[in-house]
């Protein structure tokens, strides 16, 4: 007789029932798995898991690609996930790992080439200092904080013609310069040392007097640094306080040194009074001494006094003869070997240091028209902040000048390993551009000019600044503060760059 047992809901599934599972149920399990692990071997990528996403404008994403690696100090911490345009720029989606955080506000982005058995470019990131707000995914970077690698046509533009035809000339002087041999007359103001040599000559003979010189050079600049922190700072903080309070008081100082020579002069000229008033010290205390003792004959506070001292006198005896061996050090040190003979020395170097005193005015004068040329023309001139439209930076023109070093930078990547063979890549598709009519180097007018001619693969935005119709005049006698400080923004700025229309 067969047994039948009613299962309820919430007792165990016996083995036989779990043997009878359909055989397509565990195929789909094993489908599942096999394209979970499939994908997560091909992606490198957990699904549904995404990291941290930063964004960036730049002004050119022709270089990078999707994988293109992010690098902070040279150690990868993402990739690029895709590219987009937005505007007249791309916009640059990248996946920082956890290693590459926290990404500050003010990071920097660099689009920078691979080494040669690398190939491709990839992206520097600056992740920003500590003390600014920290970013969270999906942040973007402003174009004016990312910045694109020297191209050709950039470095073309920057060694024109004229530059190029100036940087020969330098050149070529410079080793007339190192190669030449020096005549009579020059020569015989030189060092035995290099007499009859060429300046390069004379320039290798140095190298064995550098170890000695780099050395006190080096015990100077960590004695500059001072012994606590922020000496230095501290020291130009006072210098320029110093400095600004000469420039106010010019008139003053003036009358200063020449007073002050004065001095040093009637000082000098007393020296043998000087020495005679000294040597008359010993009789004139005495003489004191006597008259002390008629003060207290006259005056009964003077005899009050002079009971009150009698302890101090008492004990006179026991101090002289404490005192007696620093007399005879005191006395020994007085002898012409020793203090002597450094007031002799002193009394032949016043003079000197008078005459040095007297030529310092000019001097100061000459630094006094340099620091009001740095006050009025030149500091506000690297503070400017240049306008370029799209392509403005936003920062002073100082800072431009070493952001331009990167330019220098690309083009030495251009040499080989011996630095004497240079390789261009030049692109010979795109459209063609004629300049208006330039002036070459030296012309003031139009009346000599030409024209140029460019490839480029990109139709041009505009031109700017605009070249001005005739060069502005060269005024070498008059004092640089007193000059007008130029317009970088003015009209000019805005092109086009030929100046003609």
């Amino acid at each position: 007789m067969s047994r039948r047992r009613w299962w309820r809901r919430h007792d165990e599934v016996p083995v036989v029932e779990l043997q009878r599972s359909k055989p397509v149920r565990t195929g789909l399990i094993v489908i599942v798995l096999v394209a979970l692990v499939t994908y997560f071997g091909f992606t490198k990528h957990i699904p549904f898991k995404h990291g941290f996403e930063l964004k960036a404008e730049f002004a050119t994403a022709i270089n990078i690609k999707p994988k293109s690696p992010v690098r902070i100090a040279g150690v990868n911490v993402g990739k690029v996930s895709s590219i987009q345009r937005a505007g007249k720029s791309g916009l640059v989606i990248m996946e920082i790992e956890s290693r590459g955080l926290p990404i500050h506000s003010d990071a920097t982005l660099k689009i920078r080439p691979r080494i040669f058995l690398e190939g491709n470019w990839f992206i520097e990131l600056q992740p920003g200092s500590p003390s600014a707000k920290t970013v969270a995914s999906g942040h973007t970077i402003p174009i004016t904080q990312t910045s694109d690698p020297v191209q050709l046509d950039q470095v073309l533009d920057a060694l024109n013609t004229d530059t190029r035809a100036n940087l020969q000339t330098f050149l070529i002087e410079y080793g007339k310069a190192l190669n030449g041999k020096p005549n009579a007359a020059a020569d015989a103001e030189q060092e035995p040392e290099v007499r009859g040599l060429n300046a390069a000559q004379a320039l290798n003979r140095t190298y064995h007097r550098s170890p000695e010189a780099l050395k006190g050079t080096a015990i100077i600049n960590q004695a500059i640094t001072g012994t606590e922190p922020h000496d230095l700072s501290k020291l130009v903080a006072s210098v320029g306080k110093v400095t600004s309070a000469l420039n106010v008081h010019e008139q003053q100082l003036g009358e200063l040194i020449g007073n002050f020579n004065t001095f040093f002069a009637s000082f000098a000229a007393q020296s043998s009074s000087l020495r005679a008033t000294v040597a008359e010290l010993p009789s004139s205390l005495r003489g004191i001494d006597r008259g002390l003792a008629s003060l207290d004959a006259s005056f009964a506070p003077t005899r009050t006094f002079a009971h009150d001292i009698l302890p101090g006198v008492r004990a006179t005896p026991a101090t002289v003869k404490a005192a007696l061996p620093w007399i005879e050090q005191v006395k020994a040190s007085l002898a012409p070997s020793e203090l002597g003979g450094v007031a002799k020395g002193l009394a032949e170097a016043l003079p000197g240091l008078a005459g040095l005193q007297g030529e310092s005015t000019p001097f100061f004068h000459q630094t006094d028209l340099f620091n009001k040329c740095l006050t009025n023309l030149i500091i506000p001139a690297g503070n400017t902040k240049l306008q370029d439209g799209s392509s403005t930076s936003g920062v002073e023109d100082y800072k431009e000048f070493w952001y331009s070093l990167v330019g220098v930078n690309g083009l030495g990547q251009g040499f080989d390993g011996n630095g004497t063979t240079g390789r261009f890549v030049v692109g010979t598709s795109g459209q063609t551009l004629k300049s208006q009519k330039a002036a070459s180097l030296g012309s003031s007018t139009y009346s000599n000019s030409f024209q140029l001619l460019a490839r480029s693969p990109l139709q041009p935005l505009g031109t700017r600044p605009a070249y001005p119709a005739q060069e502005p005049e060269y005024q070498p006698l008059v004092p640089c503060y007193t000059q007008t400080l130029p317009n970088f923004n003015g009209p000019l700025s805005q092109g086009p760059a030929d100046g003609n229309g």
